[in-house]
């Protein structure tokens, strides 16, 4: 298999502190790809500080006059733009949204979606402009499955998708590609980083919401390592299509986008709730 510097020299990844956005920038890295990489705050950058080919960038989503500037001053670095930016920052809310805070559900749609809606129209108009590129949007599985007690997190996936989609076809013609990346389950520390609202610790016990979220910590402690989402993604990249690119475990890649297609939504809902303890 070729390496990536084959089709992309710079490349611009958001959300690199770790996880999947750590993985796909230590693959961009050793595949010879020149990487600005994203986080927060600088602090959040220290596990490439020293790497060759590697430019930090503070870029906070949830802060909108930032993520222009920010963009601009990482393309006049690279030269002009990018020809691949991976659209991977995000995080995840866990509660009951009727009960939480509608700031908390609003702040995470504003930065995850909104933001990085925002970064995606600027890297595009790049990449129009020179008639070459790829964008790739990280959603997620949970655009068929919606996750419980998620609700921010899944707007925003299945916002990702319909952008990535919208693009697709905007784009045809061009030089321009565009994929919607969809992984399900990886060993990360997406649930140890993700903020559980006041709400999830009620007077009176909550089972449905006690087994959710001990089913989705059973699914990421059982499901692959980072490294395999960086390895479909690779694959993805180096076939320069537009289009959908599941990634994770057998059943998640293949079985549920499957079963998502040919069952009626009410089975799909059914099955959903018995399996995190809902029904």
């Amino acid at each position: 298999m070729p390496a990536l510097s084959t089709r992309y020299s710079k490349a611009l990844v958001t959300g690199v502190s770790g996880g999947l956005g750590g993985a796909f920038a230590d693959l961009l890295l050793r595949e010879g790809v020149a990487v600005w990489g994203t986080a927060r705050s600088q602090d959040r950058l220290a596990a490439f500080s020293g790497r060759d080919g590697f430019a930090p960038v503070v870029l906070d989503l949830a802060k909108a006059e930032q993520i222009e500037s920010a963009y601009r001053g990482a393309a006049e670095q690279a030269g002009g733009g990018f020809d691949l930016v991976i659209n991977n920052a995000g995080y995840g809310v866990f509660g009951v949204f009727a009960t939480s805070p509608f700031s908390l559900w609003a702040e995470q749609i504003s930065s995850a979606l909104t933001g990085t809606a925002q970064l995606a129209h600027l890297a595009v108009q790049s990449m129009v402009a020179r008639n070459r590129g790829c964008l790739v949007n990280v959603s997620s599985v949970a655009v068929e499955y919606p996750l419980p007690f998620m609700a921010g997190y899944n707007v925003v996936k299945a916002g990702l998708s319909a952008l990535s989609e919208s693009l697709i076809f905007e784009l045809r013609g061009t030089a321009v590609s565009v994929i919607d990346f969809r992984p399900g389950d990886y060993q990360t520390s997406f649930n140890q980083s993700m903020y559980v609202t006041s709400a999830a610790i009620e007077p009176k016990p909550n089972t449905r919401l006690t087994r959710a979220w001990q089913t989705l910590e059973a699914n990421l402690a059982a499901a692959p390592r980072p490294a395999q989402a960086a390895a479909d993604l690779k694959r993805a990249l180096l076939r320069g299509r537009s289009g959908t690119v599941y990634s994770g475990g057998f059943f998640q890649v293949k079985l549920a986008p499957l079963f998502s297609r040919l069952a009626p939504s009410s089975l799909r809902r059914a099955i959903a709730a018995r399996y995190f303890g809902a029904a």
